[in-house]
């Protein structure tokens, strides 16, 4: 019974997959740019730009995603702001993740020795020339390992966008379970669904790792 549960509504579990993807890779690009930004804010020599790095870093890790993506969906249609669940979700993850990306990236940027800042402000380079050229590209070598355990982080906590009613594979598990009465089956398949695509995740990440890695630095061959 369990096994024809399963394959009988693959297609289900498949499309639910997809959307997870679709959300957590969207999630990731933007959390990526955003928490270069806010991370570089975090360094900066302008107090405003990093006063005002800081308290985004520390407000949105100090509450519940869950609360953020309820903000985004249900807070905005109050001052004239209406998205979509999909839309809602992706932005409330993506600004989410930005976050923790950008301590990651403030610690990958103070992590480079500061004789390569000094190098190359010496050779003639502004401290913005210094920072995109030299000591960013050196840092985010640096963070592959730390970013791997972001990017399987934003894959499991994607499946809080369900409380929106987004079809992606949680949900799907809790319509399935609704209709079939096997919570059991259903949630231990879902798990191994995001198994494999958090396992997946880490292996690509380690080729990466490898890939980009600094000698002197970082993973081991």
């Amino acid at each position: 019974m369990a096994f024809e549960l399963i394959t009988d509504n693959l297609g289900f579990f498949a499309k639910g997959a997809i959307l997870t993807l679709e959300i957590s890779l969207s999630a990731i690009a933007i959390g990526f740019v955003l928490g270069i930004l806010m991370g570089l804010g975090r360094v900066s020599r302008i107090l405003p730009v990093r006063l005002l790095s800081t308290g985004y870093v520390e407000a949105l890790r100090g509450t519940p995603l869950l609360v953020q993506i309820f903000i985004i969906y249900f807070g905005l249609p109050s001052i004239g702001i209406y998205l979509s669940p999909l839309v809602s979700g992706i932005l409330a993850v993506g600004l989410n993740s930005a976050a923790y990306q950008a301590e990651i990236i403030r610690g990958g940027i103070q992590s480079v020795p500061k004789g390569q800042l000094e190098a190359a402000r010496s050779i003639g380079m502004t401290y913005t020339q210094s920072m995109r050229h030299v000591v960013l590209p050196q840092a985010l070598r640096l963070i592959v390992p730390p970013m791997t355990n972001e990017f399987i982080t934003l894959i499991k906590d994607s499946s809080l966008v369900s409380a929106i009613g987004i079809w992606e594979l949680t949900l799907v598990g809790k319509e399935l379970n609704a209709k079939y009465f096997e919570p059991f089956q259903i949630f231990i398949f879902i798990a191994i669904v995001y198994f494999i695509m958090t396992y997946a995740t880490s292996k690509i990440m380690r080729r990466v790792e490898k890939r980009f890695k600094i000698p002197g630095y970082g993973a081991e061959a």
